[in-house]
């Protein structure tokens, strides 16, 4: 094998290592938002589950994580005040989600990808206060208990 095709299989590696670096996360940080919507009421849902996967389209999720946020945000209030729970905030998550997608846009990587993390773990865990409050999921599919 030559150095080129060397050098070229080297390139193939680490880019196939970095993408699933990025893409793995990504993969499931939607299926926490996916299961957080479907454990909502439909009627108390802003948006549906599935559409938590247009972040996966390039430049487009820059814009759409705003409208998740927001959206998701909306749909656990709306979920906590039909069910009597006080949350620990009025828009459940929105705070944190919103600094780390306007963090994102302006390039602070470092700081949006810590916020991110964070917003992740929060909406984690309304996810699991929604399963434990033992009304359960009313959409017909299984409640998940897992943190992510």
């Amino acid at each position: 094998m030559g150095y080129e095709e060397e050098l070229a299989v080297g390139l193939f590696i680490l880019g196939s290592v970095l993408l699933a670096i990025f893409i793995i996360p990504g993969i499931f940080y939607c299926l926490t938002l996916q299961r957080t919507l479907e454990a909502v009421a439909p009627e108390n849902r802003k948006m549906q589950p599935g559409q938590v996967w247009l972040l996966f389209i390039p430049l487009f999720h820059l814009v759409w994580h705003f409208f998740v946020v927001s959206y998701v945000a909306d749909s656990l209030r709306a979920e906590f005040a039909s069910r009597g729970i006080t949350p620990d905030e009025s828009r459940p998550g929105f705070g944190i989600g919103l600094a780390a997608s306007i963090l994102w846009v302006l390039g602070i990587g470092f700081v949006a990808l810590i916020l991110w993390i964070i917003y992740w773990v929060k909406i984690a865990e309304y996810k699991n206060k929604l399963n434990a409050s033992g009304i359960g999921q009313r959409s017909g599919g299984a409640l998940d208990s897992g943190t992510f």
